[in-house]
């Protein structure tokens, strides 16, 4: 038997597991809360570098936090699943998150129409709210994914924040079952980089999500462009928002909105470049595609991120059991990210970087059939001349 702290876990009784990172949950809420943070210190001290604060603790703090702190394994037991799936606490944090980003957006807009903070600062609070933007859109995520009522209408409420209220219908309706395969605008191709992802999976989702939602209403005999309309009901909540900011502060706010929203939903759709990158579901003797496992999504098992993001780096056991709460879900077999979202990111954002160190990840999930992997069209065969000539080279060898 294995003595791996994972496999201890994983046969622990119900009785003997302790959630260790019980009481850190609540880093998410001081994130989420940061950009006001930010403005009340660079008042308090002159000093505008604190307008840039979330993107410091984005993009700078938490790689090396992830880097000294390194990863955890553990898993919660079966039996000790519903325990905490029934735990309040943890659901009471993700709630109180919810008010949070609202605040944030409201300080963030009226900072930079009324604040002379020159450029710099401007788009320091921009893309500080931006970044909360992104969380909110996880908070959406994992909140979205409940089967009552209450929870969808506040994935709505949420979802306004960043004008991102077609992710729940297309995440759930669309991605969850088209995952790792190329029908699939949320899951990057294997040669593709970031910004071709972003060229073809925000309008990709954002029509998907709209074709699904009306034929879920057609079914019921509605139009849509109905008051039932889901997407619209969230549509109209950012209308309103984006809408009285305009009236009250005018245009100086237009960039704020632009560069808060855009980079907000770069920040989704960097996650999902990420999650899938490369990995393929085999399509079966009968042409459906295979059952998703765990090897068709990268997980990364760093503590600090992770209380960031609400677990959303154990993306394989989200696939596997999307209703799952965020404490409840566990590590597995996956493959690897080579460090947390926040790192990630970066890496992404200059390809040859991002290639130099996953293309070798994507290969040895294949065990280096090129063949296997999820390839961008428009390189399929510039990429399998490459490395189906490595291989060659290598058996000769």
């Amino acid at each position: 038997m294995s003595n791996s702290p994972m496999a201890a876990a994983d046969t622990a009784p119900q009785s003997t597991y302790r959630d260790d990172k019980r009481h850190w949950w609540w880093l998410p809420l001081l994130v989420a809360i940061s950009p006001v943070l930010g403005v009340y210190l660079a008042a308090t001290t002159s000093q505008n570098l604190w307008l840039w604060i979330t993107p410091i603790l984005w993009y700078a703090v938490l790689p090396v936090a992830d880097w000294l702190v390194g990863r955890d394994t553990r898993n919660p037991s079966d039996a000790a699943v519903p325990s905490l799936e029934s735990d309040r606490y943890y659901k009471f944090l993700v709630y109180a998150s919810i008010p949070l980003f609202y605040v944030t957006w409201i300080v963030g807009v009226w900072a930079v129409a009324t604040q002379d903070y020159g450029w710099v600062g401007y788009l320091g609070v921009s893309l500080s709210v931006a970044l909360t933007n992104g969380l909110a859109l996880v908070v959406g995520h994992e909140i979205g994914h409940k089967t009552g009522r209450f929870e969808k209408r506040l994935a709505q409420v949420v979802l306004a924040v960043p004008a991102y209220g077609h992710f729940s219908a297309e995440h759930n309706r669309g991605h969850h079952k088209d995952v790792a395969t190329p029908n699939d605008p949320a899951s990057s191709r294997f040669g593709e980089s970031l910004y071709a992802f972003v060229l073809r999976e925000i309008p990709g989702a954002l029509s998907r999500a709209w074709h699904d939602e009306k034929a879920r209403l057609a079914r019921g005999g509605k139009s849509p462009w109905s008051l039932s309309n889901e997407l619209l009901q969230s549509f109209a909540i950012t209308a309103v928002l984006y809408g009285a900011a305009l009236v009250v502060l005018g245009p100086v706010v237009i960039p704020f909105l632009l560069i808060s929203t855009f980079w907000g939903w770069q920040f989704l759709s960097t996650s999902n470049y990420i999650e899938h990158y490369g990995l393929l579901r085999q399509k079966l003797p009968d042409g459906r595609f295979e059952r998703c496992r765990a090897e068709h999504s990268w997980n990364a098992d760093h503590v600090i991120s992770n209380l960031m993001l609400y677990h959303l780096q154990r993306h394989s056991d989200h696939h596997a059991r999307p209703t799952r709460c965020y404490q409840a879900l566990r590590s597995d077999k996956a493959p690897e990210l080579p460090s947390g979202y926040p790192l990630c990111f970066t890496l992404s954002y200059f390809p040859p970087l991002w290639r130099a160190v996953m293309d070798k990840r994507v290969l040895a999930v294949y065990s280096g059939d090129i063949t296997r992997v999820n390839i961008q069209p428009s390189k399929r065969e510039q990429i399998l001349a490459r490395y189906g000539a490595a291989q060659k080279s290598t058996a000769g060898a």
